[in-house]
């Protein structure tokens, strides 16, 4: 059995050395697609549930939410892009330092691990960068 919660968080990132227009800073709005999967709860308040999306939602919002949302997302690794994050952060603005490359494959990876890491039994991760374009990833 499965079940799904989106959420949507707005963020800025850039992807340095890019052949394209994303290697300019830039926002989006993403829209974010958990999917949970396990077997139904027995018993109790929460019978006949694969998990409670209220419980879903909180730990979604401290985990994914929270961190994500209005901050610019960069590669801790990359110079420029953690120039970018210093001097924001000079400015008392919202970053998020990623051990990776700030692309929505990278980042739906990122949120898969964070949410497995809470114990939350997540079967996918799908991130919406745009309307038309979005990176899924599937745990093993």
């Amino acid at each position: 059995m499965k079940i799904t919660k989106i959420f949507t968080f707005d963020s800025s990132h850039m992807l340095d050395g890019h052949d394209g227009k994303c290697q300019n800073l830039h926002g989006h709005t993403y829209k974010l697609e958990i999917t949970v999967s396990d077997g139904l709860i027995r018993g109790g308040a929460k019978d006949g549930m694969v998990m409670d999306f209220a419980d879903l939602k909180a730990v979604a919002k401290q985990e994914i939410i929270e961190p994500f949302d209005h901050a610019f997302i960069y590669h801790g690794e990359n110079a420029r892009e953690s120039q970018i994050a210093a001097l924001l952060e000079g400015w008392n603005m919202k970053t998020l330092r990623l051990a990776c490359r700030t692309t929505a494959e990278n980042m739906a990876f990122e949120i898969y691990g964070r949410l497995k890491k809470r114990g939350v039994c997540v079967c996918s991760v799908k991130l919406w960068e745009t309307p038309i374009s979005c990176a899924e990833y599937e745990g093993e």
